[in-house]
């Protein structure tokens, strides 16, 4: 079993594919998949830049890993993810056969693997998943809180420019050089 070393290491390689994500104007969460102590999956959020609500981190890596290994199943694999997992992935993730989940923060909004629900660990499903909560949560915090913060500030920035523009239209400004 991986110890906690290596579950900083693996979060590690899931927050820089977070911060990859936020470059691409995407909110910053990385997902990385190991499997023997090779990463066999990797991925961030796209649903923006392939307009899919399907696009999230933990799904692009379970699909990368399963071309990897030819199959569908993910047994004797790990999941390092900056973002506890939501409905959606937790869903996949117990698909796939995972066998444990590291998260980084946890996701008071929609976090199924602990927070507001437990899909991972549901003992009536055929598969529950070991989750470890809080690997270097801090900083998964911190990626997210910034890009949240940047973003609300350039919406009150864009909302004050045009505020401001509509005030000269106002005045009779419109179409005058």
């Amino acid at each position: 079993m991986p110890g906690q070393e290596d579950h900083e290491k693996w979060m590690e390689q899931a927050i820089q594919l977070a911060k990859r994500a936020e470059s691409l104007g995407e909110v910053p969460i990385g997902a990385v998949i190991v499997k023997d102590g090779t990463v066999i999956g990797t991925g961030y959020n796209r649903r923006e830049i392939d307009k899919s609500p399907l696009a999230h981190a933990e799904i692009i890596a379970i699909q990368e890993a399963c071309e990897q290994l030819g199959g569908w199943r993910l047994t004797g694999c790990d999941l390092y993810v900056t973002l506890e997992p939501c409905p959606m992935c937790a869903g996949a993730i117990v698909q796939a056969r995972i066998k444990r989940v590291v998260y980084g923060t946890e996701d008071p909004k929609a976090g199924y693997a602990g927070t507001l629900y437990n899909t991972l660990q549901d003992e009536r499903l055929n598969h529950q998943v070991e989750v470890i909560a809080g690997v270097r949560k801090e900083e998964c915090q911190h990626v997210l809180k910034d890009f949240f913060r940047r973003l609300r500030t350039a919406r009150k920035v864009a909302k004050r420019l045009l505020t401001d523009a509509g005030d000269g239209q106002q005045l009779g400004l419109e179409g005058k050089d």
